[in-house]
């Protein structure tokens, strides 16, 4: 289980051969027994020092590293370094977690295909396994990183066990089948092995399992936390179709959250994949469970009768998203008391508030849902004001003013998205001044810029790091074209010329390059 690839590059060739040999042919549980505790950091260091080899993780019985690689003036990566502290001494002993700092690394990064800010990577057995996709808050860190240590799914051999599992803070998936040489078992099991890092799963080979929830046949049960219980919906749901991994996936996509889930910041993006109305206030689920139902319900009652108008609805603690609802949606910490905070955040990014307090008869949010589906809402949009005067050769653009400079239709725009404390911004700025003093006599296309920091970006442009580059012609501003290229003054322009819908007139002559 022992990788061979690093070995020549920081040991002698024939020291490199031996060990290769005799890790090779160790069992994978072996570094316990072969090196104390001590012997492993020491050797664990000793190896991560060499950038060509890094990473490498020594785990007992798992060899496992999580990696963050950044730049040290990364704004995210300051947000994020601290949460990543906190899960690495949680995660101690059991799942190592390091860093790069690819300023002073870049070889290392640009080996793992670094370009954007903070990289986060999963390693297994000292290679590189996959992306690492989940929350970035140090619970979610943890929770995650804890489940890849685990089984796919747990075994499940008494009715005692199954109740002990399901008696969880979040949902559980549990498959009940005939026997251990059951094909649906296994289909399940597969499943299990690409799910698990987003949800908990488990599975018995006894039917008797299932017999006190009505069931006597070979089925998959969805239970929805205990905490969430309530009476507008089912805390069981029962899976008989017939079991794939993609029609397993599709049942759990469906009914693990229910008519109205707790939105955490680990769960968020996939809750935000359609429209959603969240009721931001104080609940704690892990020591009052009834006082942060008393809203929840509230809001489940209205709900139930809006059903099937393609609007979903979470609760979430107002405490965990301060800062979003200050940025997102212009609501101050102060805003509305004990009162939740509503707010709607649709799948294309459109977003509005509801400025009435929540009453406690759900009056309120009927009225403010009437107004929603009736399209009376105003939508709230971030944005810094509108320049007075944009006469510079580079236009600035912000998030009121994005469809009028942008959204020209009769002009092709260069959009670039910068943070005023990004460096690599910083260094580009002569150059795309050059570039649009080069095309300023051109009067169908634009040289624009927009804070993004500052501003909401708009849906159909993926701004994850700074500069990003968009190019949207005419005739297709919803189909914006990700600049890649060099950042020389003759590399944007070969890019305008292959891309502009007309010859490029530049310092007031046509000019074809």
């Amino acid at each position: 289980c022992f990788p061979s690839c690093f070995l020549p590059c920081v040991l002698p060739s024939l020291f490199s051969s031996l060990l290769v040999s005799f890790l090779a042919s160790s069992p994978p549980c072996f570094l316990p027994s072969l090196f104390p505790s001590f012997l492993d950091s020491l050797l664990v260091s000793f190896l991560s020092s060499f950038s060509p080899c890094f990473p490498l993780c020594f785990l007992p019985c798992f060899l496992l590293c999580f990696p963050s690689l950044f730049p040290s003036w990364c704004g995210h990566c300051k947000k994020l370094a601290p949460e990543f502290d906190r899960a690495a001494t949680r995660l101690k002993g059991s799942v190592r977690l390091a860093k790069v700092d690819c300023t002073t690394h870049s070889e290392t990064c640009g080996r793992f295909g670094v370009s954007g800010y903070p990289t986060l990577k999963i390693f297994r057995y000292g290679r590189d396994s996959a992306p690492y996709d989940g929350p970035r808050t140090a619970e979610g860190i943890y929770q995650y990183m804890k489940k890849q240590t685990g089984p796919d799914s747990v075994l499940l051999r008494t009715k005692e066990d199954l109740q002990a599992f399901v008696n969880n803070y979040d949902a559980s998936i549990v498959g009940v089948f005939s026997g251990a040489d059951s094909s649906r078992l296994a289909e399940f099991l597969n499943a299990a092995g690409l799910l698990r890092e987003q949800f908990r799963f488990a599975h018995s080979t006894d039917l008797q399992l299932a017999e006190d929830h009505g069931i006597h046949s070979e089925c998959v049960l969805l239970f929805r936390p205990p905490r969430l219980s309530n009476t507008f919906e089912d805390s069981l749901v029962v899976f008989k179709d017939y079991l794939t991994i993609g029609s397993l996936r599709r049942f759990i996509r469906d009914h693990i959250y229910g008519l109205c889930p707790h939105m955490t910041l680990e769960n968020r993006d996939r809750l935000r994949v359609r429209d959603l109305l969240t009721a931001y206030y104080d609940l704690d689920y892990h020591h009052n469970v009834r006082g942060s139902n008393y809203w929840r319900n509230r809001v489940m009652k209205v709900a139930s009768k809006y059903g099937g108008r393609g609007l979903t609805y979470s609760v979430a603690n107002k405490k965990d998203f301060l800062s979003e609802l200050e940025d997102d949606f212009g609501l101050g910490t102060s805003d509305g008391g004990e009162l939740p905070f509503v707010t709607i955040r649709t799948r294309l990014g459109h977003k509005y508030t509801m400025r009435e307090e929540f009453t406690r008869d759900g009056q309120s949010l009927e009225r403010f849902l009437d107004d929603y589906f009736a399209g009376r809402l105003k939508r709230y949009v971030k944005s810094e004001p509108v320049p007075e005067r944009n006469t510079a050769d580079v236009k600035m653009v912000v998030a009121e003013s994005f469809d009028d400079v942008v959204n020209d239709p009769d002009k092709d725009v260069l959009i670039q998205f910068y943070s005023p404390s990004c460096p690599h911004c910083k260094k580009l700025e002569p150059v795309y001044r050059e570039l649009a003093h080069t095309l300023y006599y051109d009067p169908k296309i634009v040289i624009a810029k927009m804070n993004a920091v500052e501003n909401d970006v708009p849906l159909g442009y993926d701004v994850q790091g700074f500069p990003t580059i968009y190019f949207a012609p005419v005739g297709k501003k919803d189909e914006p074209v990700r600049y890649e290229g060099g950042r020389e003054l003759r590399d944007f322009l070969n890019f305008l010329k292959r891309e502009a819908s007309h010859s490029l007139v530049l310092s007031g002559s046509k000019d074809e390059l």
